[in-house]
């Protein structure tokens, strides 16, 4: 089974929004069995939607296309999927039944002309109801192929794809699956990995895939096969997974596809243990990743942000001496500032970062770039340096993963 996605906006040609709609529907038809052929964004023109329909048409089995729904002038996709397919357009009354209660329920609103635009519908079109919005979800078959048109608005895309896609797709297509588990490491680099997993690699069975998906603070291997028996599939990838080499089982962090600070807070909220942090470089980033996590009160205490020197003093109570010895970007003040976090906030675990991060060097003579980070822990506190280069957000983004980093492998000899 093949398909492609195409959303549509001169809004995402140009850079003013970012496409998170693509991700989101191919992942959802990976997991259904289907292989991406193409993501494609065009604009939102007749031809250009005319010619990027005409060609998919007999080359996949479905076309998820996305945007251009609204009830504005400029949202012209209905228009240009009802010519596509030689038809005509007719009000849906459960549509528009369904619109009208929106209209008067949320928006305490009679509906307008315009709004009941979005109850007509190609007529042989099986329609999708968008159960959050005003514009349906239309599905048409021509050729061999399925084009299905949803709204762009994603928190509507997803519900119609959940509640009402997926299932179709699910009666119409069936029999073959794609299978992926993947593997999490941290502390280790793609070039390393890949020696350790050399022999175990040419070893796979055939039908078994490896890919390597590196990103900042972290390896993803992708193990993938496919075929039409889903149990089978999923216990030749967890044999493979069982092979592993010890020198890379030491470096998992997890088997599912999820950030380092998921990973970190779900062995803090295990091990019931508490953490805190005291930011300088980072700017609060730390925090605010763990503020971010639902549930993270039972084990996140609290941050500071204490970026100028004097901050450090007069409010997390780092030595003066302290910083006028060793300079306020150094080993010394990075422990300090981790014991004193874990001190004022009563967490068992603390973060503290210091560093040059650029442009300029600020209050401290040392190398832009720079880092300390220190942690304290029950057993003991300690801080290491590190260079991160340039730009100013590499650093601040390198520093952040490699403190979650640390305390993982700290909250872990506890856990």
């Amino acid at each position: 089974m093949k398909a492609t996605i195409i959303t549509i906006g001169d809004e995402i040609l140009i850079g003013q929004i970012v496409d998170t709609n693509s991700a989101f529907i191919a992942k959802e038809l990976d997991g259904l069995g289907f292989q991406m052929v193409e993501i494609l964004t065009v604009s939102d023109e007749k031809a250009a939607i005319d010619t990027a329909l005409l060609r998919q048409l007999d080359r996949v089995d479905l076309v998820v296309i996305t945007g251009g729904l609204g009830p504005t002038k400029d949202d012209v996709t209905k228009k240009v999927f009802c010519d596509f397919f030689g038809d005509h357009l007719i009000e849906n009354q459960s549509v528009l039944t369904h619109v009208t209660a929106l209209m008067e329920r949320y928006y305490k609103r009679p509906i307008s002309e315009v709004n009941k635009q979005q109850a007509w519908v190609p007529s042989q079109a099986h329609v999708l109801l968008n159960r959050v919005g005003t514009a349906p979800g239309m599905l048409m078959k021509k050729g061999q192929t399925y084009f299905v048109s949803l709204p762009g608005v994603p928190f509507e895309m997803k519900t119609i794809v959940v509640e009402e896609l997926i299932p179709w797709i699910k009666k119409q297509f069936s029999g073959y699956h794609i299978v992926h588990r993947n593997i999490i490491t941290i502390g280790i680099g793609e070039s390393l990995l890949a020696e350790y997993l050399e022999n175990w690699e040419s070893s796979l069975p055939k039908g078994v895939s490896l890919a390597y998906l590196p990103s900042p603070g972290r390896v993803r291997l992708r193990l993938s096969t496919s075929g039409s028996d889903l149990e089978a599939l999923e216990s030749v990838l967890q044999q493979q997974i069982n092979l592993l080499p010890d020198a890379v089982i030491t470096y998992i962090s997890s088997f599912e596809d999820e950030s380092l600070e998921i990973t970190v807070a779900k062995l803090f909220d295990k091990s019931k243990k508490t953490i805190s942090f005291a930011e300088s470089c980072t700017g609060g980033r730390l925090a605010q990743l763990f503020s971010s996590i639902p549930g993270s009160s039972a084990f996140f205490k609290g941050g500071i942000v204490t970026y100028a020197t004097e901050s450090k003093i007069d409010f997390l109570g780092v030595s003066a001496e302290t910083i006028a010895k060793n300079s306020v970007v150094s080993e010394q003040v990075a422990v300090e500032m981790a014991q004193k976090a874990r001190q004022k906030f009563k967490s068992d675990y603390a973060i503290a970062t210091t560093g040059n991060a650029g442009p300029s060097k600020g209050d401290s003579n040392a190398e832009i770039g720079t880092v300390f980070i220190g942690i304290s822990t029950p057993e003991k506190t300690f801080a290491t340096e590190f260079f991160f280069g340039q730009p100013r957000e590499k650093v601040v983004e390198a520093t952040v993963l490699k403190g979650l980093e640390l305390i993982y492998k700290e909250i872990l000899k506890n856990v």
